[in-house]
């Protein structure tokens, strides 16, 4: 049954998302999206996810509870149950995902559903109009998907290599039934293209056709506004907290896994000038392999000098920002992840802390442009070699470097993101809907 309110909205922002305390880019793009969209007249936002045991017993990684920045009023987070009981095997969370979104859409309030990382989203968002359709109920739903890497990486390109023909079919034909198809960077749109021409080639479909016809690039948002508001002293105080001192370390900050390149910061932090010069390396997030980083960084002569944190919450993360002396994230492919865009570097640059070291691994190089020092991938000799480039910077340079990328990320705001979006779903509205 449709959910009745005292007071019917009269516009709606729908996110279906992994929601935090995901670690993940994309749970702090949909609270900007959400955010953005309060300031853009909606009156009903939802960011509809999964309950918080579900995601624990998924194994993913996940911030401390207490962490976790409270949404501004006008915000629901909505967390399905699950529906049916041991007799269902699987999908049971997804049931109580699209029968959520079933409620949501048979009100008539014109709505606009944005489902980040495909796989399930898309697949609970497209499930949902269409059962909410059947219902004879009143349903007035634009649809949005934003692909990731990862869906294409994990899910299309592995389904290819297996010869799993109907499982590459179902996501990306359930990616186009929607209104608005939309990729976090040019790598990754390029990304999706190929994968398909490869499904094309081997089963006779059109899939690479429609997809380089449809998708457009949406760069992720970012609450460009938070590091720019930083203040001074308070981050003088988190540091002074920590054990820390403004200059005096080099931050990592994002999820501890193989594609990171954590491994090979560690070689190259223990190769550089980096612990002579009394630079702490901080390591902050978690992941599948943080044991294995700990215990690699405890072999090494300068262990005493590496910090792990695993419990940053959310409003400290821009004050280790910009108090680090450079901010390091080596990504590296792997067939089961590429960077598909680099949010942690956008808001290093925007902190104003230390110049950015990377590579440019997928869609890396569209988030840093060409403000960033540049590593080849798996080289720690290369970033020991930058971080000492780093540590030789007269401070009027190294202000330079964080200036010139603080400029280049100030075109991620939140609400410039979010308009270019809602311009898309401005022609959606426009066009008739039998000729969708």
């Amino acid at each position: 049954m449709s959910t009745v309110t005292a007071t019917r909205p009269e516009r709606r922002l729908v996110i279906v998302v992994r929601a935090d305390p995901v670690i993940c880019g994309h749970s702090g793009e949909a609270r900007n999206l959400a955010e953005a969209a309060l300031r853009r007249g909606f009156d009903d936002v939802r960011i509809v996810t999964w309950p918080v045991d579900r995601l624990q017993e998924a194994g993913l990684p996940l911030k401390p509870l207490d962490g976790v920045l409270p949404y501004s009023p006008g915000i629901v987070v909505e967390r399905p149950g699950p529906v049916g009981d041991y007799k269902v095997p699987d999908g049971r969370y997804l049931a109580g995902l699209t029968g959520r979104l079933v409620e949501l859409f048979t009100d008539g309030v014109p709505t606009v559903a944005l489902s980040l990382y495909l796989s399930p989203h898309s697949t609970a968002v497209d499930d949902a109009v269409t059962a909410a359709r059947r219902t004879g109920l009143p349903v007035d739903v634009v649809t949005v998907a934003e692909a990731v890497g990862s869906d294409v990486t994990n899910v299309v390109r592995a389904c290819v290599e297996e010869d799993r023909f109907g499982a590459a079919a179902h996501v990306l034909t359930q990616y186009l039934a929607h209104d608005v198809c939309l990729a976090v960077s040019q790598y990754t749109r390029d990304l999706v293209v190929a994968e398909a021409a490869a499904l094309d080639a081997r089963h006779g479909t059109r899939f690479a056709e429609q997809c380089a016809a449809r998708v457009a690039v949406s760069y992720p948002a970012v609450d460009v506004g938070a590091y720019l508001a930083r203040d001074d002293d308070e981050t003088d105080g988190v540091l002074a907290a920590r054990g820390l001192t403004r200059g005096g370390y080099v931050l990592y900050l994002s999820r501890l896994a193989h594609a990171k390149g954590v491994d090979d910061l560690i070689d190259g932090y223990v190769r550089s000038g980096a612990p002579a010069a009394g630079q702490r390396l901080v390591v902050a997030g978690n992941g599948p392999q943080a044991a294995e980083l700990r215990a690699q960084a405890a072999g090494t002569p300068v262990a005493d000098l590496i910090t792990f944190l695993d419990d940053v919450p959310d409003d400290e993360k821009g004050h280790l920002m910009a108090g680090c002396t450079a901010f390091v994230l080596p990504s590296k492919p792997r067939p089961e992840f590429v960077e598909t865009f680099g949010i942690a570097l956008v808001e290093s640059m925007l902190s104003g802390g230390g110049p950015v070291i990377t590579t440019v691994t997928g869609g890396i190089g569209e988030a840093v442009g060409d403000t960033a020092l540049v590593v080849p991938v798996s080289d720690p000799g290369a970033i020991a070699a930058a971080l000492d480039r780093v540590l030789a910077m007269p401070s009027d340079e190294r202000a330079a470097w964080s200036q010139r990328a603080r400029e280049y990320a100030l075109q991620f705001d939140r609400a410039v993101v979010l308009d270019h979006i809602l311009t898309r779903v401005a022609a959606v509205r426009r066009t008739p809907a039998l000729t969708r």
